[in-house]
């Protein structure tokens, strides 16, 4: 049986969904967008874009008790893959100060995202 993950460190859902889902042994996000759920704002900069959409990953996975280590895959939908080297560098960066290995990865380019963002990232983390 699932249960719903709500927490303020991350934006509130936007539409008939939640922030994530945990299973018991896993825990699924729903795509996080880079808005800061403090402020409401959106960064224009991509790397800062790229870090908050992780921060608000981080955010549900913690609020499940599991940590940034226990994630074992990640989508990443770019609006434009011209930005891919600077999204990669970013998101390698956020891994290595939480310690935590590098999950399995899919990145596609997408034509829009809700709230013309540049970036959205959605993860699967697992309990060991």
């Amino acid at each position: 049986m699932s249960h719903s993950i709500h927490t303020d460190n991350a934006p509130a859902a936007i539409g008939p969904y939640v922030q994530g889902v945990d299973l018991g042994s896993m825990v699924i996000t729903s795509g996080q967008i880079p808005v800061d759920p403090k402020t409401g704002d959106v960064s224009e900069d991509i790397t800062a874009q790229t870090r908050q959409s992780l921060e608000n990953v981080k955010a549900i996975i913690e609020q499940s008790g599991l940590k940034v280590a226990n994630i074992v895959k990640t989508t990443v939908f770019v609006k434009d893959l011209n930005d891919f080297a600077t999204v990669n560098a970013a998101y390698e960066a956020f891994f290595t100060e939480h310690n935590a290995p590098f999950p399995a990865r899919s990145c596609v380019e997408v034509a829009r995202l809700p709230k013309d963002v540049k970036i959205e990232i959605e993860a699967i983390a697992v309990r060991s």
